[in-house]
């Protein structure tokens, strides 16, 4: 057991020393950091995902910037579905819900193509 927590510690160690912490995604602004705000005071992941977790009454909205548009997403937050109810959220409150979705988007893919899955189920990756 002693070998293992000292085997544990030292990758740890490994990890935080010689990780590049870059990322492709831009730290959140202000206004990302309001829709996410936004995000869970209104609930939203009670019906929606993100990244495959969350609720399935709604779609997953990892990629909706890229899917369907940002005019697309503003105007069905701002106004609702026959599924969605209206938030009766402002102007404001309604940009920055895109802006807090775009920045997900901007993070990668959530969906895997169905050329990716092979027949027993599990996923082909290609890094190539």
């Amino acid at each position: 057991m002693l070998l293992l927590c000292l085997l544990f510690a030292g990758y740890s160690a490994a990890v935080y020393v010689y990780a590049d912490g870059k990322s492709n995604v831009a730290p959140p602004d202000e206004q990302v950091t309001n829709g996410w705000n936004l995000w869970q005071e209104k609930n939203c992941q009670s019906c929606h995902q993100l990244y495959g977790l969350g609720g399935y009454a709604g779609p997953d909205l990892t990629n909706a910037a890229t899917d369907k548009g940002v005019a697309y997403m503003g105007a069905v937050i701002r106004s609702g579905t026959d599924r969605m109810p209206n938030l009766q959220l402002s102007e404001k409150e309604t940009s920055e819900l895109v802006a807090f979705l775009k920045w997900v988007d901007s993070s990668g893919r959530s969906k895997v193509s169905l050329n990716a899955i092979h027949w027993t189920g599990s996923y082909i990756i290609d890094d190539k």
